[in-house]
């Protein structure tokens, strides 16, 4: 039998027996589409009932260094447990590979991610009636929105911006390119910037294609960026640990959450192990793009 088959079962599983609403079941549903989106990505061919302890710790840790937060990977967690309660009251399994699973314990702590409503306090709290917050704006806009490091913002070039495409070509580690899709938002924020504020600023030779810039006409270091990042934090009340890459994290938890594939959002991201060009002739760019629209938060306010 197929997983789909599996999947449809366990569907039927928690209509009939469990009663659950629509939304708890495409919850369920979504978590244990991610395992298999993984296994995909991994090309691990298994049934459910070849699956072991190890290949869930492995999924765990992978989604763990994409960046998806503690708490969506427990409720993933959570949700691959009651697929497989499922396979043992049908007799599919014997045994629960889900039984001694748990969140990875990792060196380093990720930073605290934000919710929605966080991130919209921390833009509400930026100043617009001054050239800088309008800069501020696009820059927090454009983190959020495309889920970049902060050596790729600062070092985002215009000539890279593609407005009718809603995409941005970005250079990532090891002068890796990717192309990122970028909502209307963002967009919309990026364009007053130039128009209103960067047009205005006298710009240092060599800083001719670089989008942001400081009032000298400079490109902004990261220092600054981290700087920014803590003053409107301070501003918005918000008491987490936070920096810019926590807007790298909270863009691939929102995504998750939001229920787009794995693979896109590991794209988006730019990690070594994907950025191929074999991947790229999986995934199409039009598919990346609607699929990042579709699933991301302020992209749906559009």
């Amino acid at each position: 039998m197929t997983w789909k088959t599996y999947i449809n079962g366990f569907k039927a599983f928690l209509q009939l027996e469990k009663s659950l609403a629509d939304n708890s079941i495409e919850a369920y549903l979504h978590d244990v589409e991610k395992f298999i989106q993984y296994m995909e990505i991994k090309n691990i061919e298994l049934s459910p009932e070849k699956i072991k302890l190890k290949h869930l710790q492995d999924f765990i840790f992978w989604i763990n260094e994409i960046g998806v937060s503690i708490s969506t990977q427990s409720r993933i967690i959570s949700g691959i447990k009651a697929f497989y309660k499922y396979l043992l009251i049908e007799n599919i399994v014997n045994n629960s590979p889900c039984e001694l699973l748990e969140s990875p314990r990792i060196g380093r702590k990720l930073p605290d991610t934000l919710n929605i409503s966080e991130i919209d306090k921390i833009i509400s709290a930026i100043d617009l009636s001054k050239p800088e917050g309008i800069r501020n704006k696009a820059i927090i806009e454009t983190l959020y929105a495309c889920g970049l490091r902060v050596s790729e913002l600062v070092n985002l070039k215009i000539s890279n911006l593609y407005i009718k495409e809603s995409f941005i070509k970005v250079t990532g580690k090891g002068d890796k390119e990717r192309l990122v899709p970028i909502g209307k938002i963002a967009l919309k924020n990026i364009l007053l910037y130039k128009e209103n504020t960067r047009n205005h600023i006298l710009i240092k030779k060599g800083n001719e294609d670089i989008l942001f810039l400081n009032r000298l006409g400079s490109k902004l270091s990261r220092v600054m960026i981290f700087l920014i990042i803590k003053g409107l934090v301070e501003q918005a009340g918000i008491r987490k640990t936070i920096s810019p890459h926590t807007f790298r994290h909270s863009f691939a938890s929102h995504l998750v959450d939001g229920g787009a594939d794995l693979r896109v959002v590991q794209e988006m991201l730019g990690h070594e192990s994907i950025t191929t060009t074999e991947i790229y002739t999986h995934l199409d760019r039009e598919y990346l793009r609607s699929a990042i629209l579709d699933h991301h938060p302020r992209s749906r306010k559009t």
